[in-house]
């Protein structure tokens, strides 16, 4: 059955990974903040992939801009079968002796709060939805730690626990999960993770190398489609943490 699939933060890297893997029959709303031209690329791919595609811009660092959104894919849709909550960023490397408060706000505002209120504006359109769900985007510096980004790991963390109790207060209806990535090859890393530090990680990986956004949207589409998985944080980071 056709789905209704809103992916924030869909211009580049994993959020359009996703959109192109579930484009096929599906209705797509890919969001973006500031990179129209790529997200309106996106919504090319997944028409050309067989599915709808629409584009909606908004700041998910203010409530407005989640409200915008929100009411857009009411307004265009009249409902949602999935909500991935892919939008997030690290903005820039701090060592924990000199945090600013504005910094850690900017970096909760953008990974966290923006989730929180578009999941609670999101929960009437995925009512109305075909076996609905929410995934999240954590982080595997949930599970190690990341120096110089752990205000931004706190943040993700946050969304772990928030997973969870969100898939607790919705169930039975809608299913609520997250995907956990470990270091993924995409624009996330643009000028804060040095090339050096990039080798490093691929070095430290069991196998090998580092990941590829498609392999995040894999993971992604199995939590649409698993029925009895919820409130569950799946790791996908080529063994840099194991269970």
């Amino acid at each position: 059955m056709p789905k209704t699939i809103l992916i924030t933060g869909a211009s580049t890297g994993i959020g359009a990974a996703t959109a192109r893997h579930l484009a096929a029959g599906n209705e797509i709303i890919v969001h973006y903040n500031s990179s129209q031209a790529a997200a309106e690329a996106v919504a090319a791919a997944v028409a050309d992939a067989g599915g709808t595609a629409h584009v909606v811009q908004g700041d998910l660092c203010a409530e407005d801009g989640c409200r915008k959104v929100a009411e857009f894919a009411a307004d265009t849709c009249g409902k949602l079968d999935v909500l991935v909550n892919n939008a997030g960023g690290l903005i820039r490397r701090q060592n924990a002796r000199d945090f600013e408060l504005q910094l850690i706000h900017d970096i909760f505002a953008l990974n966290t709060f923006s989730t929180m209120m578009m999941s609670s504006f999101c929960i009437p359109l995925l009512e109305k939805g075909e076996n609905p769900c929410i995934v999240n985007l954590t982080s595997i510096a949930v599970r190690h730690g990341a120096p110089t980004a752990t205000i931004y790991g706190a943040a993700k963390g946050a969304l772990d626990v928030f997973t969870r109790g969100l898939a607790k207060e919705l169930a039975p209806k809608i299913r609520v999960n997250a995907v956990a990535p470990g270091v993924i090859v995409t624009p996330f890393h643009d000028g804060v993770t040095p090339p050096e530090r990039m080798e490093q990680f691929r070095a430290a990986a069991p196998l090998g190398r580092n990941g590829e956004s498609e392999e995040i949207a894999t993971a992604i589409a199995f939590l649409i489609d698993n029925l009895f998985t919820t409130g569950e944080t799946l790791d996908i980071n080529g063994g840099l943490f194991m269970r």
